[in-house]
């Protein structure tokens, strides 16, 4: 197997289905991933662990997914110089509000990218993952384009469908 480019955390197994959406996306460009639960508030020796051993493994980008409080982001990105996007989980009385905050409100000289809350967000984090590994990889760079324009192509085609069912005004 492949060594992880990707380290893919999150606070508890109940994330696991929206932060399996990053893991999809890397899977479609090709690029390895490594998925693991470490709690910035359970267990937090792990979670710095985990942050501070990263680069050295070969990992170049972390994605942290946590809801509620929501400081496994920041915990991770005080560990690390690797880039970190946040993902905020949906739940709580908040559904999702407060962890957005949490990792949006972060402190001056501790960067964390923060997408969207739920399986939007963890998509567009696999994807600002693929670009952000894609700067070094030419080959990568290339797919990211053709993705693009098959989404490019996909509503041009949804247009053309739609406007032979339209009456011409």
């Amino acid at each position: 197997m492949d060594k992880p480019q990707v380290l893919i955390v999150m606070g508890s197994d109940s994330d696991v289905p929206i932060m399996e959406e990053v893991a999809k996306v890397l899977d479609q460009f090709g690029i390895a991933w490594e998925m693991r639960i470490a709690s910035a508030h359970r267990s937090p020796k792990k979670a710095a662990a985990l942050a501070s051993g990263a680069a050295g493994r070969g990992v170049k980008v972390i994605v942290a997914g946590a809801g509620m409080a929501a400081h496994l982001a920041g915990v991770i990105a005080a560990d690390t110089i690797l880039p970190v996007i946040a993902v905020p989980i949906p739940g709580g009385a908040l559904n999702g509000l407060d962890a957005l905050y949490a990792m949006v409100q972060m402190p001056g000289g501790i960067p964390v990218a923060t997408m969207a809350i739920g399986k939007a967000g963890a998509k567009n984090a696999g994807l600002l993952a693929v670009q952000i590994i894609a700067l070094g990889e030419p080959a990568l760079s290339a797919r990211l384009h053709g993705y693009k324009e098959a989404m490019a192509e996909e509503v041009e085609a949804k247009d053309r469908a739609l406007q032979q069912r339209s009456p011409v005004a």
